[in-house]
């Protein structure tokens, strides 16, 4: 039987990587966190000072859910997070079992300790290139899907990168010599999978594609000319660089859902012998 205002981690792995994942709260106490710092991906974590009262109040202010609690197993400290929410009007479950569930199904875990730079909001803040082609959508898409729903992202001119990055302390991205970056045949997508340790047969899937339309290798998957294609068009329908990002999340949600669960799914026309409608 179901339980009440509850969302399995099953339910919550389906979500997560698509625009209906709610917002995730992991409020398990700083000590339990410091034993195994890795978060679900998406994860917001609240450390002990956040869970006082007067925090909570301004944190419920903030929020306009729905919302999933995280705790170590469940128990009351997400229930009773996630049920404040509720009484505050926010649409709020928790995560049935918790993080120890979470983790003993084998679920992804993201390495937030990657995340080196916040800005004041604790926004994750990186910066790269403009005009972005494919690497440079694709792993914005990637952060704000799995990593922070919430990050910033900066695009200047290429020789302005390091300095607008040490002026912010922004993250640079997809530009050589940084960590974050093309390694030997991966491109930066790749290397942020591997880095955060997303594990996924979809993203592995995805990654393929990603690569061999950002290398000029379009052999290593069929649907990599069509990614490269969409994405050198969509650079051209759009002067700015933020409403090009837009724009290509939905093309990655797409190709990611396609990843997911559609690629054994084929279209003929006409559909039935004969041309019947």
């Amino acid at each position: 039987m179901p339980v009440p205002d509850a969302i399995t981690p099953d339910k919550l792995a389906k979500l997560i990587g698509t625009p209906r994942c709610p917002i995730i709260l992991d409020n398990r106490r700083d000590a339990v966190r410091a034993e195994d710092p890795r978060v679900v991906p998406c994860t917001r974590p609240l450390d002990d000072e956040s869970m006082k009262p007067a925090a909570l109040d301004a944190l419920a202010a903030g929020l306009a859910g729905p919302v999933v609690t995280i705790c170590a197993e469940g128990h009351a400290r997400s229930q009773g997070l996630a049920a404040l929410l509720r009484s505050r009007g926010i649409a709020a479950e928790y995560l049935e079992g918790g993080h120890a569930a979470w983790r003993s199904a084998g679920l992804p875990l993201v390495d937030a300790s990657k995340v080196t730079a916040r800005d004041g909001q604790g926004r994750s803040l990186w910066v790269t290139r403009s005009r972005p082609k494919v690497d440079r959508i694709a792993c914005p898409w990637l952060i704000r899907r799995f990593v922070d729903p919430n990050a910033v992202f900066l695009f200047v001119a290429p020789a302005e990168v390091a300095g607008v990055a040490q002026l912010f302390g922004a993250m640079p991205f997809d530009v050589e010599d940084t960590f974050w970056s093309h390694r030997g045949e991966l491109c930066t997508f790749d290397v942020m999978l591997a880095e955060f340790g997303l594990a996924l047969p979809a993203l592995d899937r995805l990654a393929t594609i990603v690569r061999g339309a950002d290398t000029a290798r379009p052999d290593l998957a069929p649907e990599a000319p069509g990614l490269l294609a969409a994405s050198l068009g969509l650079s051209r329908m759009y002067s700015g660089d933020l409403d090009q990002l837009e724009a290509g999340m939905a093309l990655y949600d797409a190709f990611y859902r396609w990843c997911c669960d559609a690629t054994g799914e084929t279209h003929n026309w006409p559909a039935r012998p004969g041309g019947a409608a």
